[in-house]
């Protein structure tokens, strides 16, 4: 296995106004935000891992119920939120055989076809190496500064409180990494990492400066629609992601 697609999913729609997991809201008149998800990334790998929470296990099991891509895809349970961290590791032994784990967080619809390929390119398989693709946002949720050299030095959080700057460069949701020796890093990193200061939790973020701290390559994919890091976390969003697809799929008749 060459690429495994990893989606944290273990939030409920509740934000949203809906009595299901976040990711089966649905974005359309046949449409959610898991079968976007699964479509983007069907094309790009060859398994695709979905962490879920006990409480939606069950919604989503029957959301795959005559999935023709179900031989594809594996989920796994999140028994407590402690985090996206968490939530990506514990879904280890489904992803560890692959090269390199595509991620991708459980509500970027929005993410192109574009640049997952060109993200995926630019990891080549390669090892001890993670691809970002960042785009300069106006108002960054997160902000990811580099050093002259291009070396991962930090990541604001605004969920955490730290203070993000006009025009920084955000993500759009998106991970590439490496898996080789990636478990025994992760655990190593658990024996000094601090929690999130406001939420406690086992942020993933952090981590990726650990590895730019401990010699991997980190390159960025330029990402130029800053509407690819636009994820639905309100009614909104969805809102707006819903007359969105409406008008996909009027083009498309």
């Amino acid at each position: 296995m060459k690429y495994c697609g990893v989606i944290p999913a273990a939030g409920r729609g509740s934000r949203l106004g809906i009595d299901l997991p976040k990711i089966l809201a649905p974005v359309g008149e046949t449409a959610t935000i898991w079968s976007i998800l699964r479509d983007k990334l069907k094309p790009f790998v060859d398994h695709i891992h979905v962490v879920v929470s006990p409480a939606g296990k069950p919604f989503f099991d029957a959301a795959l119920a005559g999935d023709p891509d179900a031989a594809i895809i594996s989920t796994g349970i999140q028994p407590v939120p402690k985090g996206m961290g968490d939530a990506i590791f514990g879904g280890v032994e489904a992803w560890e055989q692959a090269q390199a784990i595509l991620i991708i967080w459980g509500d970027q619809v929005h993410v192109s076809a574009e640049t997952i390929a060109a993200s995926l390119a630019l990891h080549g398989g390669a090892e001890k190496r993670m691809v970002i693709p960042v785009v300069p946002l106006e108002v960054p949720y997160v902000e990811y500064e580099f050093d002259a050299d291009g070396r991962l030095t930090n990541i604001l959080q605004s969920r955490e409180g730290d203070v993000c700057h006009p025009g920084g460069a955000g993500d759009v949701g998106t991970f590439v990494l490496s898996t080789k020796g990636l478990r025994e890093i992760w655990e190593a990193y658990l024996a000094h990492a601090a929690l999130g200061a406001a939420t406690g939790e086992q942020n993933f973020l952090p981590f990726l400066v650990h590895l730019s701290q401990i010699g991997w390559d980190v390159l960025r994919h330029p990402v130029t629609d800053p509407w690819e890091a636009r994820g639905i976390n309100t009614p909104e969003d969805l809102a707006f992601f819903q007359k969105v697809y409406e008008g996909k799929a009027k083009a498309a008749d």
